[in-house]
């Protein structure tokens, strides 16, 4: 699937749990060939893999509410982080 990314890369790329079944080290090799083609395809990826979500540019992601209602919750990492420091 990178093979081809690389040499005919698409705008878009929706990848479903292609990471869950990578140990530790392969999710950092995985997240690292996500990060060299993410300049030229933009990737909407849904995954559980801790990871694969540090390489993310914004996490979105559904919560149930007090009143058991569901509700999408967004977060951009780059603001994120900026709160923590």
């Amino acid at each position: 699937m990178f093979a081809i990314t690389l040499v005919n890369p698409p705008p878009f790329l929706i990848l479903d749990e292609t990471d869950a079944a990578l140990d530790e080290s392969n999710s950092e090799k995985y997240g690292a060939l996500l990060a060299k083609l993410q300049g030229r395809t933009q990737f909407i990826i849904i995954t559980h893999n801790r990871e694969t979500m540090t390489r993310a540019g914004v996490l979105y992601g559904v919560t149930a509410g007090s009143d058991g209602a569901s509700r999408v919750l967004s977060v951009k990492i780059g603001e994120a982080e900026e709160l923590v420091e």
